[in-house]
């Protein structure tokens, strides 16, 4: 997904993620217990402020508030507080029954899902139908989903060829068996397949809604959702609030009665607002200058978690001067990631020579040989690379280098502009701002040399990075196309594969990666955010970063 505003997992980079979902494996008889009960069901109600309202920085104003067309984290988090999909995750990033109570597969191919007992906000029954409608809208071209790749690398029947046109959305590997009984066939077998069904873009929409309002279905007057809040309020670049939903099947356990959304890209304002009290919860990134005084001033207030996302810069590989791979490479190795890492940054982030963070379920760890070098021979070859492509001092390197508002990523930008210009010497940079939603369509068009992007998991498993530099996958702007590459991830999927075999397979794919230079990985993320000591049920040991309002109460204060 990408990462946003401070990071962009299922699109892009904006917005956030790490290490931690279980899988529901595949056995011949393999079912879950439903224990997705809110967190809110154990709490003292004396304990509880009278007023149950959490104001939340979200990072930017979102794209949209339709689970298919969206891929930013930003979008995530305010969808995951309005639509529950099949499966869900709990405090540790585990997955947990959503709509649907229990899962089965005898090989891990066909799988069934049990639906509960649940309503939209009108009053209609949630049904396997709506999850039928909404998973063939995803890979409808007439979606355009910027994540409609997502049930081609799930290998759900029939997929690819809706995606590339080439069949009708009917013929999607779903079936409703009955009203509470969905049955989805995949191609190849998918142990995680439950754990991909977290994600926003296989989150369900309700049919008669859609097709009445088009695309002002999400609206306040409009919008039918089957989770625990509903939007009661959209200020376009000022505020979201949402407003519980009393149809929601465990209303009884939520607490919260609103939420209100903020979109500030400034984590410096963001900080402002949390002290002037404006703010609960800010977003995760907290300004490298004021980390450390922050700390000593809020302790507690300030937790830090694992997150499974990856900071990287994207080639545009298609398009001059990072067609030729040399080029690529040079940059990467000229750039002094641990600079950028450990002071530009500076709260806990790992310097990256992979895309797939090395806390990901999977244990895959590649150490190109070139990571071992120091500084000084890095940058002599980078030189020689450039030379050889025709770049010197009387021809130097001229690029464009985009990112989106944020105060970390201009930082970013500059220091990695710095750092390139003092290594070589003949660099030419300039630094192309946008704001998120045009920064997206920009990647998304083409339109760039190189790019700022993250990604955060959508699921813990390496699959989840891995596929966007699939040269067929809906989220690999940069155009990236490696056959081996492709080969590899493909044969992750063959059956009988342990998990050894699996990982070694992810890691050859990481090393292809790296001798393409496709991306260039720059670090991991860590996701610092301050909370207000009043704030019942915040998890930090969740990689995923899936916050849920409904496990989170106000107490007296």
């Amino acid at each position: 997904m990408t990462c946003n505003p401070t990071t962009l997992r299922a699109a892009l980079i904006l917005p956030t993620s790490i290490a931690l979902a279980m899988f529901v494996t595949g056995c011949s008889n393999n079912t879950t217990n439903d224990s997705s009960a809110s967190a809110g069901a154990n709490i003292d109600p004396n304990v509880l402020a009278e007023k149950q309202e959490l104001v939340v920085n979200n990072g930017t104003e979102p794209e949209s508030l339709d689970p298919h067309k969206v891929s930013g984290v930003p979008e995530a988090g305010v969808i995951r507080q309005m639509l529950e999909g099949l499966t869900s995750t709990d405090a540790n990033g585990k997955t947990v029954p959503g709509m649907a109570t229990e899962w089965e597969s005898a090989d891990n191919k066909v799988w069934t899902f049990k639906l509960r007992d649940a309503n939209w906000s009108n009053g209609d029954p949630v049904t396997a139908e709506d999850f039928v409608y909404s998973l063939r809208r995803v890979v409808d071209p007439n979606t355009a989903s910027p994540y409609s790749s997502y049930l081609v690398d799930a290998q759900v029947a029939g997929a690819k060829q809706i995606v590339e046109g080439e069949a009708g959305v009917e013929t999607l590997g779903v079936e409703a068996i009955d009203d509470k009984t969905l049955q989805v066939t995949l191609t190849d077998p998918v142990p995680y397949f439950p754990d991909m069904l977290i994600h926003t873009s296989v989150k369900p929409v309700h049919q008669k809604t859609v097709e009445e309002f088009g695309d002002k279905w999400t609206s306040p007057d409009n919008i039918v959702v089957n989770g625990p809040y509903k939007v009661s309020k959209w200020q376009i670049n000022d505020e979201i609030v949402l407003t519980r939903n009393p149809e929601y099947y465990d209303d009884a356990n939520t607490t919260l009665e609103t939420i209100t959304m903020l979109p500030i890209p400034s984590s410096v304002t963001d900080v402002a607002r949390y002290q002037a009290g404006e703010v609960d919860m800010t977003y995760n990134e907290i300004p490298t200058e004021q980390f450390t005084s922050l700390q000593q001033q809020h302790g507690d207030e300030l937790k830090i978690s694992p997150l499974l996302c990856t900071y990287y810069y994207e080639f545009n590989t298609v398009k001059p001067p990072f067609d030729d791979p040399k080029v690529r490479r040079a940059l990467s190795l000229a750039l002094d990631r641990d600079t950028i890492a450990d002071k530009v940054i500076g709260q806990g982030q790992t310097t990256a020579y992979q895309l797939t963070p090395t806390s990901t379920n999977g244990n895959v760890t590649n150490t190109p040989e070139w990571s071992t070098w120091d500084q000084d021979k890095r940058v002599a070859e980078a030189k020689k690379l450039l030379n050889a492509a025709g770049y010197d001092e009387n021809n130097p390197l001229s690029f464009e280098l985009l990112y989106n508002t944020n105060d970390n990523h201009k930082k970013i930008a500059i220091a990695a502009t710095s750092l390139w210009e003092q290594a070589l010497g003949f660099v030419d940079v300039t630094l192309t701002n946008k704001e998120w939603k045009t920064y997206l369509d920009t990647r998304r068009n083409g339109d760039y040399e190189i790019a700022r992007a993250g990604w955060c998991a959508d699921y813990n498993e390496p699959s989840s990075f891995l596929n966007i530099a699939k040269s067929d996958n809906s989220g690999n702007y940069g155009k990236y196309n490696s056959p081996n590459f492709d080969s590899l991830m493909a044969q992750t999927l063959k059956p009988g594969l342990s998990d050894e075999q699996r990982s070694d397979l992810y890691q050859q794919a990481e090393a292809q990666l790296d001798n393409d230079m496709g991306l260039l990985n720059i670090y991991h993320y860590v996701s610092p955010r301050l909370v207000k000591p009043y704030v019942i049920g915040y998890s930090n040991t969740d990689a995923l970063d899936n916050w849920h309002g409904k496990d989170i109460s106000i107490a007296k204060h």
